[in-house]
């Protein structure tokens, strides 16, 4: 019998749609006092040994029963995981796109989800200092989505009222990277 995405993810202890943690603001980090974040790197770890991530992946510590503002995000193409202590968006840019989006705590569905194509997150870092880093397209997606748990949101959240997300069955794009136009346009 195969098991169902939402089922393998909650046994590997990610938090399902429905908890109340994934509705509530994640309580910010006192840095440098409190620097422990190893529980996400090791969700990490377990979560990608069994399914491929090829456009990258993210996971906020509420996912993991932890209502705290951290979150670790692993880019595509083995770059490094980018760690999110007491993130905020500051700014974003009012160009967007929709591209489909899925959820470890929401993994049966995929939802098309219209995000600015660029973002600038102010963290700290472990040391207590603010850092202050922009990011673009699919990047600037993970972060946004990862920011959305810590803020008590799910992706469904920001798609339009008019779209349903649809079974992972269905959704024609798993493995692909997302599509995104080029920026850049020369007259020769």
């Amino acid at each position: 019998m195969d098991v169902w995405p939402r089922q393998q993810m909650r046994d590997l202890g990610v938090v399902q749609h429905g908890a109340g943690i994934l509705a509530e603001p994640a309580r910010p980090f006192t840095l440098p006092a409190e620097r422990d974040n190893a529980e996400l790197f090791a969700a990490i770890e377990r979560i990608g040994q069994v399914h491929p991530f090829a456009k990258g992946m993210g996971i906020a510590a509420p996912q993991i029963g932890i209502g705290r503002a951290a979150a670790v995000v692993q880019p595509p193409a083995e770059a490094p995981a980018i760690i999110l202590l007491n993130p905020r968006i500051t700014d974003h840019s009012d160009d967007a796109d929709e591209q489909y989006e899925g959820c470890l705590s929401f993994f049966d569905v995929r939802g098309l989800v219209p995000r600015p194509l660029k973002i600038t997150v102010e963290t700290t870092n472990l040391t207590g200092e603010t850092v202050t880093t922009v990011y673009e397209r699919g990047l600037a997606r993970l972060i946004h989505h990862e920011i959305d748990h810590l803020d008590g949101l799910l992706y469904t959240a920001r798609m339009p009222t008019d779209v349903t997300a649809i079974p992972v069955e269905e959704y024609r794009q798993t493995g692909r990277a997302w599509a995104y136009e080029s920026t850049t346009a020369f007259d020769l």
